[in-house]
């Protein structure tokens, strides 16, 4: 797959729509482990209501690895994986597969390449969309990857289907959507420092004939686009992940539990996991940049030698 050349045909809306989902889950299924210490880095300190006392404490990507191995099993790193899926099947393919498509709706007729305005738009329009239909997915993953084992051994979900069902139950089906505003926000960041960053360094390459459309390519544009994203979102990821986490009552609003998070740790509270942050999205782009490019290309193949 890695020598397959560029289809003269581009692929159509519905191969990217269905290549986005499916990339999306190949770069989920290599990185869960990364985003699950990002979120327990990112929730680590919080204040909680009612307050725990034998809280476990992590230290870096590797020692929070290896202490959620220690303390609750390698089962742990992929706690929630079946509601990234979900999540990434909704929401990878209306972010991603929809972007050139948008990106061409904000095109003005007659226009020999698409600016840079064009592509923020059709990247914020995307990722709000996105978010929209899929946070409750997000809202699921999230809590089972925070959710630390009890000393009884007791869950806070028995499993995803529980899930949805406590959460719609115990705050609501609002509770499904906790945290819309700020992953909108943080979306919208994302999915302007991923795609259009990802196209503006891929258009780069390709113009200065540095490189040919292929997988070397794709690598360098894909590393260059998670670096981008993670500098840019890592402040509203935080909070959204803090948000989304919290139980009734913890936070009257993202608004509080902003200016929570500045009082108690700062300016440097915003970057809380940013290491591993970068180091799963800067992996998860790549290999669903490659993935997805590649996908795009055998779909095409596959249905022009069908013809």
């Amino acid at each position: 797959m890695v020598g397959l050349k560029p289809p003269e045909v581009p692929p159509t809306a519905t191969v990217k729509f269905f290549s986005a989902g499916t990339a999306a889950c190949i770069a989920d299924l290599c990185t869960f482990p990364l985003d699950t210490a990002k979120v327990r880095l990112q929730i680590q300190g919080e204040v909680r209501v009612p307050r725990s006392t034998g809280t476990v404490e992590y230290r870096g990507v590797l020692g929070t690895l290896s202490t959620m191995v220690r303390t609750e099993g390698p089962r742990s790193l992929y706690s929630g994986l079946v509601a990234g899926l979900q999540r990434q099947m909704s929401f990878a393919s209306i972010r991603i597969g929809l972007y050139d498509s948008v990106k061409q709706l904000y095109t003005p007729k007659g226009a020999e390449s698409t600016g840079l305005a064009a592509r923020v738009l059709a990247g914020c329009t995307t990722g709000a969309v996105a978010v929209t239909c899929a946070q409750p997915t997000d809202v699921v993953k999230v809590r089972f990857q925070a959710n630390v084992a009890l000393p009884d051994g007791a869950r806070r979900y028995n499993g995803t289907v529980d899930a949805y069902r406590t959460i719609a139950r115990e705050e609501g089906v609002r509770g499904l959507w906790r945290g819309t505003l700020p992953n909108i926000a943080r979306n919208a960041i994302v999915n302007c420092g991923e795609l259009v960053t990802y196209d503006l360094i891929k258009d780069a390459l390709l113009r200065a004939q540095l490189m040919t459309d292929n997988l070397p390519c794709h690598f360098v544009a894909a590393f260059g686009a998670g670096f981008c994203a993670t500098v840019v979102a890592s402040p509203v990821d935080v909070v959204k992940t803090r948000y989304m986490n919290a139980g009734p009552g913890q936070y009257r609003n993202v608004l509080s539990c902003f200016l929570g998070l500045l009082m108690q740790d700062g300016l440097a509270g915003f970057y809380k996991g940013f290491v591993p942050s970068f180091l799963r999205l800067g992996s998860w782009n790549v290999v669903m940049f490659i993935s997805y490019e590649q996908l795009q290309r055998v779909a095409v193949l596959a249905r022009a030698a069908q013809s």
